[in-house]
Order: structure tokens, then C-alpha cells, then sequence
């Protein structure tokens, strides 16, 4: 079941990853082709952002493929950490695509630097801004579901490039209006929202690298599931953290003291059955088995 549950969102996370890429590409071409064309600083920038999402799609790609691998002797555990790897990559290349756009928002500030607006760069911008925010609706909605770390970092990348895209349309706006600045403007704006996304992805990167527990709503449906057996009389020290995508759990349960061995096997197996089926990602469980005497109650 946790190997069907892994090889299912692998194939997820591949088909909406390769689908960015083509996306990106496309747009990146069309952004630097069409800003060459119209004279637009903003536009190329944005079309070298779009490029910087390929080199994301395939940091998840390759975090993907060292963290499906089978566990071994020198990774015990498996490979899960190297999708935080990949997701702590991607929040720095964000960070830095943002320290970008505000840099040379602030340069073109200072060099009193105006464009003069254009049809194309608009049309362009919007198409772009629908297909990147579909992009991001559609890799955020199966990041949550796969709980993988470095493709909710690429959701948030293409977030980003829909709002350099607005960036564009707002200078555009904004020349129409005789504001020559607004461009640069909303690009330190989005330049600062962008920066803010890749701390808060580290800090979770940070947070699953600690070992810290896994989220509260998914312990709370742990315990729910433990107490709903009737033959485990009491349980405690559960304790949970997280590798990539799958959770790891250990909780120690008190069972009746006559029963015999097979018994008790048979009810940890039931236990270990019920958290797999329940709980949406991979879960890797050990189960120890206490006779049910009052020196061992908690």
C-alpha cells in the first residue's frame, strides 16, 4: 500500500512538472522575442524569470529520482530528504530571483529609465499571468495531495513569475497613465513578496530537518485511529517526524498479557493495516508490543 501510494504521486508529480516545463519554455521564448521586439526591459526580465522555472521543474524532477529510491544499507530510512534538498534549492533560487527583480527595479528608479508602452508586451503579460497562476493552482492542489516539499517550492516559483507578470501590466498601466515608475515600483513589490515565499519554504525545509513532529491535524487522526482499536488497552511514547514525503512513526501499545504472540503480531499488523489505509502519504510505523501490567501503565 505506502509503495502504490509513492509510485502514484511520483507519476502526479512527474506528468504536472513536465507540463511546467513546456510552459515555460514556451513563454520564456515568446517574452524575450516579443520584449526584444517592443523595446521592453521588464518583458525580457520576465522572460528570463520563465527560463529560471525550468532549471526549478528539474531540480524536482531529480529530487524526485533520488528520493524513490529503495532504502539501502547507507540510507536505512530511504532517500525522502533529497526532495527537502530540492526544495531548499528552489527557495534560493526564489529568494535570488527576488533580490534580482529589486535590484534592478531600483537601478532603473534611479536612472529615471521609461518605457514607452506597447500593445504586445500587455498581451503577452496577461497570457502569461493566466497560464503560470493555472500552473500554480495545478502544482500547489497536487503538492498538498503528494505532501511533496520541492513541488509545493516550484508551485510558489510559478506563482511568482504570474506576479512579475503583473508587474509588467501594472508598468504598462501605469506609463498609460504618465506614471513612468509604476513598473519598477510593483517589480520591488513582487521582488519582496517572492523573497518571503523562499524563507517561509526554508523554514519548513528547516523544520522536517530538525526532526520535528508532522503536522497536529494529522497526529490528532493518528490517535484517533490507535483508540479505535479495541484490543489495545493503552499506548504511549508516539512519537512521528517526516522524511520527504513519508511520515515515520513509533508508539509503544499495551495488550492483554495472556495473549500469545501470534495474537499480539496479529494485532500490531491490524494497527500498522489501519494507519496505511487512512493516512494519506506513505507511512512507515513500528509497533511495540507491552503486556498490559500496572508497572507499564502511563
Amino acid at each position: 500500500m505506502r509503495n502504490d501510494k509513492r509510485t502514484i504521486a511520483s507519476r502526479q508529480i512527474k506528468s504536472i512538472t513536465y507540463i511546467g516545463i513546456a510552459v515555460n519554455i514556451a513563454l520564456s521564448v515568446v517574452k524575450v522575442v516579443i520584449g526584444s521586439l517592443a523595446g521592453s526591459l521588464a518583458l525580457i526580465a520576465d522572460g528570463v524569470h520563465s527560463f529560471s522555472d525550468v532549471a526549478t521543474d528539474a531540480a524536482v524532477l531529480l529530487g524526485l529520482r533520488l528520493g524513490s529510491k529503495e532504502p539501502d544499507q547507507s540510507h536505512p530510512y530511504g532517500h525522502g530528504r533529497a526532495e527537502t534538498f530540492s526544495a531548499g534549492l528552489i527557495a534560493l533560487v526564489l529568494i535570488l530571483v527576488g533580490g534580482v527583480m529589486i535590484y534592478y527595479a531600483t537601478m532603473a528608479i534611479i536612472r529615471d529609465e521609461v518605457t514607452i508602452p506597447r500593445l504586445g508586451v500587455l498581451i503577452v503579460a496577461i497570457v502569461s499571468i493566466a497560464a503560470k497562476e493555472w500552473l500554480y493552482r495545478a502544482t500547489k492542489k497536487i503538492a498538498i495531495q503528494s505532501h511533496s516539499p520541492a513541488l509545493y517550492a516550484n508551485a510558489w516559483h510559478h506563482r511568482s513569475d504570474a506576479l512579475s507578470s503583473v508587474a509588467v501590466v501594472i508598468g504598462f498601466i501605469s506609463l498609460e497613465f504618465g506614471f513612468g515608475h509604476g513598473d519598477q515600483v510593483a517589480a520591488i513589490a513582487v521582488g519582496l513578496m517572492i523573497i518571503f515565499v523562499g524563507v517561509r519554504i526554508i523554514g519548513d525545509c528547516l523544520h522536517e530537518l530538525t526532526e520535528s513532529a508532522i503536522d497536529t491535524d494529522t497526529i490528532e487522526h493518528i490517535k484517533n485511529i490507535i483508540n479505535s482499536d479495541s484490543s489495545i488497552r493503552q499506548w504511549h511514547k508516539l512519537r512521528t517526524r517526516t522524511v520527504g514525503r513519508e511520515v515515520f512513526l513509533d508508539l509503544h501499545i499495551l495488550v492483554d498479557p495472556d495473549l500469545s504472540i501470534g495474537a499480539a503480531h496479529e494485532i500490531t499488523e491490524s494497527l500498522e493495516n489501519a494507519l496505511d489505509e487512512q493516512i494519506t502519504r506513505p507511512v512507515n510505523i513500528t509497533v511495540h508490543i507491552e503486556p498490559d501490567i500496572p508497572d507499564l501503565r502511563k
